[in-house]
């Protein structure tokens, strides 16, 4: 299985070539099959003798790549898409070949500085000290998690005498900060949004203070706000949140999983003015910075708290903790990683940052357009102005059941990927519009099926 034979020579050919013409073809919309069609189709895939490299790649290539709808087709518009650049996706062929392991500085210096300088890129974009610094990790998820273990780790330190631990944070934040919470065993403090669902410096100070007064043994340890949510992209007061959290000394993280990577246009930079101010933050390129899945951009404030947090003690490790080497395991619940921010850095890299704003600004002017073709089609309405590239709206007179089979139609016709979502408890459709490849006549004609 280790010897590299003619027969890995052919296959990896032959891998090549699939890649290469994936890369240089629209990419297909395709569908997902049941269980059921999938095995009738290729059977058990796992035998005694194997089915051999070329055999099992037809199997994927013919079938199962066939049943995976693709994220980076112009005209997915659901959930959060990806779009990654040539550059990045090839790199990622890279990554995977070369075995580089991304955990540590003495097995990986390169990935790892390599890497560094794209999370500084981000930092310096969003304004923090040159001292800042972080680590890639799988999604956004692991990056809320491991940046409120820290927020908690401080506050301990700080007040060794709290009871009870609370974190911040409005409904509309994302549900990893629940599951955060829950996983941490600390108890929630809801923040009143405003009605159009973002959250305020004032009604966050009113919020502590109030929770404080009723629970003086518990601790208010980290307020998370939202710079872009999924569902809309509202974004929270990042300013005030900020200047109400640090002068009540708890951390304050900023959730941009999604939003923060808009950064990079100056047309709506202002409308992140205070992520400055923040403890932590994260960013996901795989989302909208052109990167392929996984990688969440975590970074800190001050790096030292996290690496008091997160460091693992294990006689084995004791050499990656002598000197002061920069390790990647020592900020986030992880120990063993890909170099995952790699494919970001080389796109990085070879286009330029320049170029990056230019794309980033495209998926903008797409997502406005939409925004106006629906203000001018008198059978749908906008459910708020975009103020990122996420433009959700209504169809008059449609309920649930409605939207549902528009939207499995219009997989089916192999038109675009949307599905229906909820706002205040009604049916709406969205689009998340990431893909600078995206055109005016891709979103004119979903709309037309309207």
């Amino acid at each position: 299985m280790h010897e590299f034979n003619d027969e890995v020579e052919s296959l990896a050919h032959e891998i090549l070539a699939y890649s290469l013409e994936r890369l240089k073809a629209d990419p297909p919309l395709d569908g997902p099959l049941s269980a059921e069609e999938l095995y009738a189709k290729v059977g058990n895939t796992i035998t005694k003798d194997g089915l051999g490299g070329h055999e099992a790649l037809k199997v994927f290539t013919d079938v199962l790549a066939l049943a995976c709808i693709s994220t980076d087709h112009p005209r997915y518009l659901s959930f959060i898409p990806s779009a990654p650049s040539e550059h990045a996706n090839l790199f990622d062929l890279v990554v995977g070949s070369t075995a580089l392991y991304g955990g540590s500085w003495l097995e990986g210096a390169g990935a790892v500085f390599a890497e560094n300088q794209a999370l500084r890129w981000i930092s310096d974009l969003a304004g923090l000290p040159q001292e800042s610094g972080g680590v890639f990790v799988q999604g956004g998820t692991i990056g809320n998690l491991s940046a409120l273990v820290a927020a908690r780790v401080l506050a301990r330190e700080r007040e060794p005498d709290i009871t009870r631990w609370v974190v911040a944070f409005s409904s509309e934040a994302h549900s990893s900060i629940k599951s955060a919470a829950e996983i941490m065993d600390v108890l929630v403090l809801d923040v009143p949004a405003e009605p159009d669902g973002h959250m305020t410096g004032r009604a966050f100070g009113k919020a502590v203070d109030d929770y404080l007064s009723a629970n003086p043994t518990h601790g208010i340890f980290a307020v998370v706000a939202t710079a872009g949510t999924t569902n809309l992209g509202i974004i929270d007061d990042l300013d005030s949140i900020g200047q109400e959290a640090k002068s009540r000394e708890i951390w304050f993280h900023v959730d941009g999983a999604y939003g923060l990577a808009a950064l990079c246009a100056p047309s709506v930079r202002q409308l992140f003015n205070g992520v400055q101010r923040a403890d932590s933050l994260i960013v996901d390129p795989h989302k909208w910075l052109f990167a392929p899945f996984d990688a969440c951009a975590l970074i800190y404030r001050d790096p030292s708290i996290a690496k008091r947090a997160h460091t693992q003690h294990a006689s084995y490790l004791e050499t990656l903790e002598e000197g002061s080497d920069w390790n990647p395991s020592d900020y986030a619940i992880h120990l063993t990683r890909r170099a995952r921010g790699l494919p970001f850095w080389f796109s990085l890299a070879a286009n330029g940052t320049d170029e990056y704003a230019t794309a980033m600004q495209q998926t903008l002017d797409i997502a406005n357009y939409a925004a106006q073709l629906i203000r001018e089609n008198p059978n749908l309405e906008l459910v708020a102005e975009p103020l990122l590239s996420i433009v959700a709206f209504t169809r008059t007179g449609w309920e649930k059941a409605d939207y549902d089979r528009w939207s499995e139609k219009l997989l089916a016709d192999q038109i675009g990927f949307v599905v229906p979502s909820a706002h205040q408890g009604r049916p709406i459709l969205r689009f998340a519009i990431v893909n600078p490849w995206t055109t005016e006549k891709d979103i004119a004609d979903i709309l037309k099926t309207l």
